[in-house]
């Protein structure tokens, strides 16, 4: 294992491979600020050069962060097919690369041999791939997954509708709900983040958003975004949930600041299967982002591309129905401007889908990051290009109750339309019959709140 190279006449030597992946990814402030990015763009190539050379057994054999320390990385090599990867392990991350791109290698191909991949190969080969080709990778992966609606086949493109509300108020959520509907938005779900953290508050959430759907019978799913233990406990209590949410990290010690552990994630899971109310046979959403680690300190000296993968590895053992990355909704210590936005939306949704996962983007910013509705238009387009499965749907692209931007109902419309996509199969049936969609195109009921009276 070479870990050094000579460069433009100068030598370059690194401390270890979580060095040399730190420094071989793209600039991002958040490495930058954890003092692990690379000091210039010559020590970057050098190490993407040192990267490409290193073989795939060469990253097995030291994992980012020892098994033994770490639940992530148990829960990830645990899960890796051994055949598939000893069949590989000679190649080079550079002759990963060539692989994934090579226009012989097919969909099938890929979801074969990311069973033999760790989430730390997953994150070097991204590292070697320009913006053009995260596109045409991803482009060939789409996951499938069902809750009550099917999510991933080709040609349609969802939207959660997400009308939260600063205070929880039932008239204001109901009326949003309508909106996003109106314009077709709210197949992946309609999934609410509510002020009020109680068990009660969001019980009470669940069954007027379970009873709306139930009402007027609309194919999709409920979810509340509180904390994974207050669902559970509402669950237990007899609250209809058909999608259990909880936010993921990359290593242990972020996950345990977020309160969630394997185990607790297993009970949730168990307690779906006997007490929620969806088809399933997928019923949790994750919700992840490049940054979260670096904001906790809980990084372990790991880049934030590295530790995404690894919350992607984590994810996929729970076989979620829903991954949404949140790459942007942090801020400016972790990803500066709208140029560093791109690029992680791009390697996010490349990463989740070599993990098999059914990948949704939210290309998120903040108004005090360097990024304004530009970036985050441009972002969603090239996503959508290289296959999302969803996206958000705000009012107005402004999220009133967690301030951050985010698409909105509109956006959604727009980018079906621009590239030829439909809703969900049963939810544009549903949208027919409501007369909101006719042959895949918005009807003049878009965005008429009367058609619930």
């Amino acid at each position: 294992m070479k870990l050094a190279c000579e460069m433009n006449k100068q030598n370059f030597t690194f401390n270890s491979i979580n060095d040399v992946l730190a420094k071989a990814g793209e600039e991002k402030s958040g490495d930058t600020m954890a003092k692990i990015g690379a000091l210039s763009s010559l020590e970057r190539m050098a190490a993407k050069y040192v990267l490409s050379h290193l073989q795939l057994k060469d990253i097995y054999e030291n994992p980012s962060i020892p098994y033994e320390e770490d639940e992530v990385t148990r829960v990830i090599y645990d899960g890796i097919n051994e055949r598939i990867y000893n069949s590989i392990a000679d190649w080079t991350v550079g002759e990963l690369r060539d692989f994934i791109l090579s226009h012989d290698t097919s969909f099938s191909d890929l979801s074969r041999i990311s069973r033999g991949l760790t989430s730390e190969m997953i994150s070097g080969v991204a590292k070697l791939m320009s913006s053009i080709d995260l596109v045409l990778a991803s482009q060939k992966m789409k996951y499938k997954a069902h809750c009550n609606t099917t999510i991933g086949e080709q040609g349609r493109l969802a939207f959660r509708c997400q009308p939260n509300h600063p205070s929880d108020n039932a008239e204001g959520i109901l009326a949003s709900i309508k909106e996003g509907l109106s314009y077709g938005s709210g197949d992946a779900v309609i999934g609410i983040n509510p002020n009020n953290e109680s068990v009660e508050s969001v019980s009470n959430i669940l069954n007027m958003s379970h009873d709306f759907i139930e009402k007027w019978q609309i194919p999709t799913q409920n979810c509340v975004l509180a904390h994974i233990s207050t669902q559970l406990q509402a669950l237990k209590n007899g609250a209809p949930i058909a999608l259990m949410f909880q936010s993921l990290a990359g290593t242990q010690k972020a996950n345990e600041d977020f309160g969630v552990s394997r185990e607790l994630l297993d009970e949730a899971y168990q307690t779906m299967l006997k007490k929620g109310t969806s088809t399933g046979p997928n019923f949790m959403y994750f919700e992840t982002g490049q940054g979260s680690e670096v904001s906790l300190d809980a990084h372990k000296g790991v880049d934030m591309q590295t530790l995404e993968a690894r919350t992607y590895g984590y994810a996929r053992y729970w076989k979620p129905f829903m991954v949404n990355n949140v790459s942007g909704f942090i801020g400016p210590e972790t990803i500066y401007n709208g140029k560093q936005l791109i690029r992680a939306d791009l390697e996010d949704l490349f990463m989740g889908k070599l993990h098999s996962l059914p990948m949704g983007i939210a290309p998120t910013y903040t108004n005090h990051m360097n990024a304004d509705q530009n970036d985050q238009e441009i972002a969603g387009m090239l996503t959508s290009v290289a296959g999302a499965n969803f996206y958000m749907g705000v009012p107005g692209g402004d999220d009133v109750m967690l301030s951050y931007q985010d698409t909105s109902y509109h956006d959604d419309a727009s980018l079906r339309e621009m590239l030829g996509l439909r809703p969900l199969q049963e939810f544009e049936e549903w949208l027919e019959k409501m007369e909101i969609m006719e042959n895949g195109k918005l009807t003049k009921n878009a965005g008429d709140l009367s058609i619930f009276d």
